[in-house]
């Protein structure tokens, strides 16, 4: 289990813990974390992707305000890099 979840506030979703005394989690349990940890994946494999491309987000030290503007237009640079823009544009 990662220590950061520990003391997540409200709308945080956090994965189950194993119980102390070493029984199996319940199947609603395990079938929770395996989506929770579906969903996590993506958003884990796009932060590899922008930092990996855009060198400048290895070491922002910019505001968390700041740095979304960027994270934004990074994102729309590496969508068209790799021809994948919606529809909608």
């Amino acid at each position: 289990m990662d220590a950061g979840y520990d003391g997540a506030g409200p709308g945080i979703h956090t994965p189950h813990k194993q119980p102390s005394d070493r029984r199996r989690l319940a199947v609603d349990d395990r079938s929770y974390n395996s989506a929770l940890r579906s969903m996590r994946c993506l958003g884990e494999r796009g932060f590899v992707i922008l930092t990996g491309r855009w060198r400048s987000l290895r070491h922002s030290t910019a505001s968390p305000r700041s740095v979304g503007d960027i994270v934004r237009a990074a994102l729309h640079l590496t969508h068209f890099e790799y021809r994948y823009l919606p529809e909608s544009c």
